[in-house]
């Protein structure tokens, strides 16, 4: 069993309010959870407005994997125009 980790740095430029940050991080956790099957949640940050850190887990058979399955979903969260990713790491365990 092989276990995959990533953490995302993200920047929000257009909200001005905590409020306005939880929708958009809420609405990315729910896609990435529906479309990929991975764990994602906000682990640091979360009580500033422009910044986020989401981390994110996987488990597969083997590491390519892991690796091709979070870097997919590194790739659709930079997709969104919402925010801009700003730093990420995958770790293979």
């Amino acid at each position: 069993m092989i276990v995959g980790v990533a953490r995302m740095e993200l920047h929000i430029p257009g909200v001005n309010s905590l409020k306005g940050k939880r929708q958009i991080i809420k609405s990315i956790k729910e896609r990435v959870r529906n479309r990929f099957g991975v764990s994602i949640a906000e682990v640091e940050k979360q009580d500033l407005w422009q910044r986020a850190t989401l981390g994110l887990a996987c488990v597969a058979n083997d590491r390519r994997e892991a690796n091709r399955l979070l870097s997919k979903v590194i790739n659709f969260i930079e997709q969104n125009k919402n925010i801009s990713l700003t730093d990420y790491e995958i770790e293979i365990i």
